[in-house]
């Protein structure tokens, strides 16, 4: 049985060397939303969560809203375990995959193929099963000889298409996804949109963070608004 559930949360980071006051202000709107709890010596320290506390369970899809920066990026993250918690504590069962940032990990002076490999190693799928989804990534791509090239050789298009096909070519018990079905050309986000579509139906949780509402209500049947780091449950005519 797939479980995240979240007790008391509340995830902090420092900000360094950041000098002018309405510079600082400005940084910590922009990139979190959150609250400068202390300042000394040039370091401020940003609460990003407070006190967060849900359980998600087998047959949740739930929608992150939220302004930019109110702290939806940084729930996705401490659910996966790349941010861990100041305060409180996080249960996970089930398999995690994400779709956040497209390219997380990607080199250009590798090829194609070498950095479908070094992708999916960092999202912790095993060769095994990167050798068996590799016919799957090389259809989506659509990319054929070029894969053999570097990156650094390919168009920002047929780059997004890469990294699209390897964040979504593995089959986890929770998927995280962080706002990218906007990426590419209109070819591209109906294909898109079509694999999402497909890989959300064979997952327990799905939680997805975006700014498009019809979106949100086309995939998620719960929804969790952020402002300024704190969480409200809402329902789909709050949206």
């Amino acid at each position: 049985m797939a479980l995240l559930e979240f007790h008391d949360v509340t995830v902090q980071y420092p900000v360094y060397d950041v000098r002018a006051k309405s510079l600082r202000s400005r940084l910590v709107s922009i990139s979190t939303g959150g609250r400068i709890e202390r300042e000394a010596a040039g370091v401020q320290i940003v609460t990003a969560l407070r006190d967060v506390s849900f359980t998600l369970r087998d047959g949740d899809a739930v929608g992150l809203v939220g302004h930019n920066g109110a702290g939806k990026s940084t729930l996705l993250r401490t659910m996966a375990g790349v941010y861990q918690p100041a305060w409180g504590s996080v249960r996970r069962s089930g398999r995690i995959a994400t779709v956040f940032e497209l390219g997380a990990g990607m080199d250009g002076e590798l090829s194609g193929y070498e950095n479908i490999q070094r992708m999916g190693l960092l999202m912790g799928i095993d060769q095994s099963e990167i050798r068996a989804r590799m016919d799957d990534i090389e259809a989506f791509t659509q990319l054929g000889p070029f894969l053999g090239l570097p990156v650094r050789t390919y168009s920002a298009g047929m780059a997004t298409r890469l990294m699209f096909a390897v964040a979504t070519s593995s089959r986890p018990d929770i998927l995280l996804v962080d706002e990218v079905f906007g990426a590419g050309d209109a070819e591209f986000q109906e294909k898109a949109a079509q694999r999402m579509a497909s890989l959300i139906s064979t997952v327990s949780i799905f939680v997805f963070a975006s700014h498009d509402s019809a979106a949100l209500k086309r995939y998620c049947s719960r929804f969790l608004r952020l402002e300024h780091g704190q969480v409200t449950e809402i329902d789909a005519s709050a949206l």
